[in-house]
């Protein structure tokens, strides 16, 4: 920009600022000012800026991000990417491999020569892209990691055995992720089926299809069959032209790990779906926190190609690492600029010892003011129905225009780890009435920083979530009892009396609230007004040390008597 070549900037840091810095240095703002002052510019600093469409205050939806990013002279349609989901043994392997071996790409045909978790096919001389994801839970994974890649969800339900938990489960997370869903009402050949209980069912969890006058589509199929397969992939070019999925292929090319393994001959092996712009061969990639070159590229017929376009899924190597799945992939315009951009996430990763951008009730008001939440989501989980329904209704009465209560999922039982991982893709609370969270659920929200509340009365539930709606909330504590001492003896010292203890167990703290128990009864609730050790005041004792204790106004200490020491820990999301 300056217009100048590198030996003279390297001159000038030397000769006037007395700076020795190599070529391949990175030199900060103030010192680089200074050259561009001497050279007769006047500098100012400019924000880094960052790609909407690959990073953001919170993970964009596929669509939101191609908005982000569009500009009309580049945008072109692209094919849409559909991720199955289901319950067990409805069959959405079956359907997979049935659309798979109908419709190989044309002048491809030959078979899967590898299985790369993602793959296109060819109808009406137009491509769908197809996620080969274990279920919504890796759905909701790569959601909860900021990389929201499917435009749209293919429901499949068995027309013999109808709606069942995971796939109230799966339409849930498909809701959360504001994606369009079509029913594939699978099995339809099979003696006992009964499609009219299934669309009722459907009915009766909010998915109303069109023939009951909603708006969602339902198509009949028998996998096995092969019956229903094109008016299913008919209907999903529809509904993608519905939405008019576009991106723009002229810039450097950011995309999605779909899966990621160790190969034992090629080395680390990553699936990558293209979101925007062209990869090609040679490309400088950051992969999260790590760096690499694009050295081979193939598609998903195991065939070698040189370039990408978006919603193209493709095998990479080139990369020193194995990346994680979800993580973005983004090109860079040289090697440098790709090193430095991993070293800073990598930076970065390092310090967020905690989840970032969680709501928790806590919090809530004040990312309302700052503008980062406009809806509180929420998960319910009761004993019965009959609470269920009076918390549902009782919930969509509150709010006000700029923040809404929004229902992602609601159920019977105990809330479980498909729950938190829901809540922390969709930035929820979740909200137990008369249940609890199982173990793993509960480790796993505190990991993800999801907040958990508990409640039995559903006013003081509707009060909590007003409250934090108008920013009242106050912050929950817990007592956390910290140790015991007992006393072996007391000593006068003037009109004051010192107690002798042996800590028992834990540790007590000069200034610390504690109760004083004789005979299992409270006699006193107090501080610690002086600790001592010998002729030393000291900050805490610690298990099985003796030392000289002194309450705030009391004197009338006895031998056997328990100091139980302890503090009050404010609750933390999830605990």
């Amino acid at each position: 920009m300056l217009g100048v070549t590198p030996i003279e900037v390297i001159r000038d840091l030397i000769n006037k600022h007395a700076i020795f810095a190599s070529i391949n240095q990175v030199v900060d703002y103030d010192k680089a000012s200074l050259v561009a002052q001497d050279l007769g510019f006047e500098p100012s600093p400019i924000a880094a800026v960052e790609n909407p469409a690959v990073r953001g205050e919170r993970p964009l939806s596929a669509n939101e991000a191609m908005m982000a990013t569009r500009d009309e002279e580049d945008m072109v349609t692209i094919p849409p990417v559909v991720t199955i989901m289901g319950h067990v043994d409805h069959g959405k392997t079956s359907l997979l491999d049935t659309i798979r071996k109908t419709k190989v790409a044309a002048g491809e045909a030959g078979g899967i020569t590898q299985h790369i978790g993602a793959y296109q096919v060819e109808v009406n001389g137009k491509k769908i892209t197809f996620l080969d994801t274990p279920g919504h839970e890796a759905f909701t994974a790569m959601r909860a990691r900021g990389a929201q890649v499917t435009h749209l969800a293919i429901i499949v339900v068995a027309a013999d055995d109808g709606v069942m938990p995971q796939t109230r489960e799966a339409i849930d997370h498909a809701r959360a992720a504001k994606v369009p869903i079509i029913i594939a009402l699978n099995k339809i050949d099979k003696a006992n089926a009964n499609p009219d209980r299934v669309k009722q069912q459907l009915a009766e969890i909010g998915v109303v299809i069109e023939e009951y006058g909603g708006d969602t589509v339902c198509v009949p199929i028998s996998a096995r069959r092969g019956e229903g397969i094109d008016e299913l992939l008919d209907y999903i070019l529809l509904v993608s032209e519905v939405q008019d999925i576009k991106a723009n292929p002229n810039r450097l090319a950011t995309g999605v790990i779909i899966e990621a393994r160790l190969e034992k001959n090629s080395g680390a092996t990553a699936t990558v779906l293209v979101q925007q712009g062209t990869l090609k061969m040679g490309d400088n990639i950051v992969v999260g926190s790590i760096s690499g070159k694009v050295r081979a590229m193939f598609n998903d017929r195991g065939k070698r190609i040189q370039k990408a376009t978006p919603s193209t899924p493709v095998s990479i190597l080139g990369l020193p690492e194995v990346p994680n799945a979800g993580d973005r992939l983004e090109v860079t315009a040289d090697e440098r600029t790709a090193k430095q951009q991993a070293e800073n996430e990598s930076e970065k990763r390092k310090s967020e010892a905690t989840p970032l951008g969680q709501v928790s009730l806590d919090t809530l008001y004040m990312q309302m003011q700052e503008g980062k939440v406009k809806e509180l989501n929420v998960v319910i989980k009761s004993d019965v129905q009959g609470s269920l329904e009076a918390i549902k209704g009782s919930l969509s009465k509150l709010g006000e225009e700029n923040l809404k209560v929004r229902l992602i999922r609601e159920g019977i039982g105990n809330i479980s780890e498909t729950d938190i991982h829901l809540a922390a893709a969709s930035k929820a609370i979740i909200i137990g009435f008369n249940v609890k969270a199982d173990g793993a659920a509960a480790s796993e929200a505190q990991r993800e920083g999801v907040d958990i509340r508990y409640y039995n009365v559903i006013y003081k539930l509707i009060e909590d979530i007003q409250a934090a709606l108008v920013g009242m909330l106050e912050p929950t504590f817990r007592e956390v009892v910290d140790g015991h001492a007992e006393i072996m003896q007391t000593f006068k010292s003037g009109k004051t009396v010192i107690a002798g203890c042996r800590v028992l167990d834990g540790k007590v703290t000069r200034g610390s609230q504690v109760r004083l128990m004789r005979k299992d009864e409270k006699v006193l609730d107090g501080k610690v007004a002086s600790l001592r050790r010998g002729k030393d005041d000291v900050r805490e004792v610690l298990t099985g040390y003796e030392c000289g204790i002194l309450l705030e106004d009391f004197n009338a200490y006895e031998v056997g008597d328990i100091i139980e020491a302890y503090s009050q820990e404010r609750v933390a999301p999830g605990a």
